[in-house]
Order: structure tokens, then C-alpha cells, then sequence
């Protein structure tokens, strides 16, 4: 009696076909492959037949798959194991920490943070700088796979768009944890401090004080939701408290490639920024008060009111949406919102263990709360008389 073969499943069959055209070249690295609804139609099945095989392909890490552009082929060299594929025998609690830079309080608060949490949590770390490169980062990120790490903290290179490599690992479930902002359109585990909060914080402590004329200053914050969410913050309070939105009220400092001049016991001033930035004082004469959106422009703003005669607080008053080392003891103590970065990267240390030992769980964001600092930089509005 001859004995029925065993019919293979369909989502193999169309595995063995991806597999096959991969093997034989026809689909090389990054090539996109056919669509889910391309190949149901060629095979006869459903989606769900084609999303088990290609779950099973991305698992394996022979494709990748982007949200909303498609499934493309793995680069793989001779003998290496495929990027995202899990090694159940590794035990090591080596994590990986990627930034652009460790150059000033906040980054190094950041890094500080998050090495006394994993160490209590019984992790080691491993620290890369990626000196604001996306190319790097995409490299450096590749290179702890193959390590074996067992989780990554990426405080991402600011662009209007993340490397495929950190959306990659995202979307292939791998344990990871982003810093001071989030991947728009794409759900991932993240820190932040509230970043919202913060603006919002700075507008009510400056009405507090009378002031209703409040200018913002920033450099290029699309693509960078921290900075988006300051700005949004900073809008929002103004419209709670029943005051116009006045746009010329705003300014955006792009010139971002203009050499700086290094101070004493300062960060840099940039000479075309205090232009700007003096400019947008004489433009709007009746502003009482400015909010920088980070400590490094907020120097700036100090500079260019002492070039103008402009004293701070007593004709204009400024808010740092950030501290810095050492901010008691400047001529001009500024009042800011702390962004309290030890506590965000205790946090994404903790969120990153977690979700090493309980992979099942949902993706979370958590905005961790930030502080004012009320220094000498504000002081309640003058009122102006006309003569």
C-alpha cells in the first residue's frame, strides 16, 4: 500500500520560495520584496498565510520589514548570523548605550542615570558615542547586535527621519529603549522628560509675574520631539490663559553651521545667533520676557541683552528650558525647568530590564517630571510709561 507524503503548509511553501530567489540572487540585499497582497494573489492563500511565513522570515532575520513601506531582503555576509536573530544560550547582561555626544550636565547626567540603575539591576554597560552621525550610529547599532547584547538606550542622532537600522530593531521586537524623544508613527519604548510640561511650566511661572508679551526662541525643532513638545507646551499655556498666539513672537535660528566662540565658565556663543537674537529684541520692543528652548541658546539671549543694554531681569526676563553646570554662579543665575535627566535615564534603565525579562509586554512612554528652578534671570514685569 503506498503511503501519502505529507502535503508541506502553505506559509512554508511560500518561505521555500522567498528563501529560494534569495539564495539564487534574484532578490538581493535591501531589495523589496513582493507585497503580502502580491503574493496572496500569486499563491491563492489569505494575508495571514503570508504574514505567518513572512513573521517567520524576519524571526529568522532574512528579511526586514518597514511600517508602511514593506518587507526587504537581509544583508548577510558569509558565516554571519543573521542580525536579529536571538541566541537562547547567551547569557551575558551586557547592554549598550548609544549618544550623539557626552559634551555637557545634561548628557552626562543622561549617562550617569542610566549605569547606576543597570548596575543595581546587575547589567553591564557598554557606552558608544555617535557624534551626531546617522551613519555611525547605523554602524555602531549593527556591531552590538553582533555582540550579543541584550538590550540597547539610544538617545537618537537628531534628523527629520530615524535610520532604518533603530526602526528595524524596533519593529522586530528587539529590547529597546529610546531617550529624550520618540519615533513618531511608530510605537516604541521611550523615556522623556515632559518635555511639554516644560514649556508649559516656564509660560505659567513668567504670567505668574506679569508678563504677557513672551517670546521663544529655539533653533530648527522639526523631526526633534523634544523641542516640539516645548514649543506645543509653551503655545498651550499662552492659549489657556487667553492671550493670541503671535508668531512674531517666535524665533527659529537655522544658520545652525556658524562657527562658536567658546567663554569662560560658559558654553559657546554663536556670533551670528546673538545677531539674530538682537535683531528679534529691537523687532519687538514691547516683548518683557524670552524662553530659550534649551541652555546653549539661552546663553546666547543673555549675550545679546548685554550687547544691547538690555537688562535681565529688569527689562526682560528669561527662562532656560534646561540647566547646566554651574548655572548658580554665572553673572546671571537663569531661572530654567530642570530637566531632571539622572531620573530619565534611571528610568530607561528600568523600563530596558524590564522589558529584557518580560519581552510579551506592551510599549510604553513615560515622561518623567521635570522642575523649576527660580533663579535671578526673571522678576516680576516693569511696567513702561510713555513720554
Amino acid at each position: 500500500m503506498r503511503s501519502k507524503s505529507k502535503r508541506q503548509p502553505l506559509y512554508k511553501q511560500i518561505r521555500t520560495y522567498i528563501v529560494d530567489n534569495i539564495s539564487q540572487n534574484r532578490w538581493k540585499p535591501n531589495d523589496k520584496i513582493p507585497s503580502e497582497n502580491e503574493l496572496a494573489a500569486q499563491f491563492h492563500v489569505s494575508r495571514i498565510t503570508i504574514k505567518n511565513a513572512l513573521q517567520e522570515l524576519t524571526n529568522e532575520g532574512v528579511i526586514y520589514r518597514i511600517q508602511g513601506k514593506g518587507s526587504f531582503v537581509s544583508k548577510h555576509e558569509s558565516g554571519e548570523t543573521p542580525v536579529y536573530q536571538r541566541d537562547s544560550g547567551q547569557d551575558s547582561n551586557l547592554v549598550a548605550y548609544l549618544m550623539p555626544r557626552l559634551d555637557n550636565l545634561f548628557t552626562a547626567n543622561l549617562l550617569n542615570g542610566i549605569e547606576n540603575q543597570l548596575a543595581l539591576e546587575g547589567y553591564h554597560l557598554l557606552f558608544c558615542e555617535t557624534n551626531g552621525s546617522q551613519e555611525r550610529e547605523s554602524e555602531i547599532l549593527k556591531k552590538m547586535i553582533q555582540l550579543k547584547v541584550k538590550g540597547i538606550i539610544i538617545y537618537p542622532v537628531t534628523r527629520e527621519t530615524y535610520n532604518e537600522e533603530l526602526l528595524k530593531l524596533t519593529l522586530n521586537n528587539f529590547p529597546l529603549v529610546v531617550v529624550d524623544r520618540y519615533i513618531k508613527g511608530v510605537e516604541t519604548n521611550c523615556v522623556c522628560s515632559d518635555n511639554f510640561n516644560s514649556g508649559y511650566e516656564a509660560v505659567t511661572h513668567l504670567l505668574q509675574l506679569g508678563h504677557s508679551r513672551i517670546g521663544f526662541v529655539t533653533t530648527p525643532y522639526e523631526g526633534t520631539t523634544s523641542k516640539e513638545d516645548r514649543i506645543s507646551g509653551y503655545e498651550k499655556a499662552i492659549i489657556d490663559n487667553h492671550i493670541p498666539i503671535d508668531h512674531s513672537l517666535r524665533l527659529i535660528y537655522r544658520d545652525a553651521g556658524q562657527p562658536a566662540v567658546k567663554t569662560s565658565g560658559q558654553e559657546p556663543l554663536n556670533r551670528s545667533m546673538i545677531e539674530s537674537i538682537k535683531s528679534f529684541f529691537l523687532q519687538n520692543p514691547d516683548m518683557t520676557s524670552v524662553i530659550a528652548v534649551n541652555s546653549g541658546v539661552g546663553f546666547n539671549v543673555l549675550e545679546a541683552a548685554k550687547e544691547l543694554s538690555v537688562q535681565v531681569p529688569e527689562d526682560v526676563s528669561v527662562v532656560f528650558l534646561d540647566d547646566f553646570e554651574f548655572s548658580s554662579f554665572s553673572a546671571i543665575p537663569p531661572t530654567c525647568v530642570s530637566q531632571e535627566e539622572k531620573n530619565v535615564g534611571r528610568e530607561a534603565a528600568k523600563l530596558l530590564v524590564s522589558i529584557i525579562e518580560n519581552p510579551k509586554q506592551g510599549r510604553r512612554k513615560i515622561n518623567t517630571p521635570t522642575k523649576l528652578i527660580v533663579r535671578k534671570s526673571t522678576a516680576p514685569v516693569k511696567v513702561r510709561t510713555n513720554h
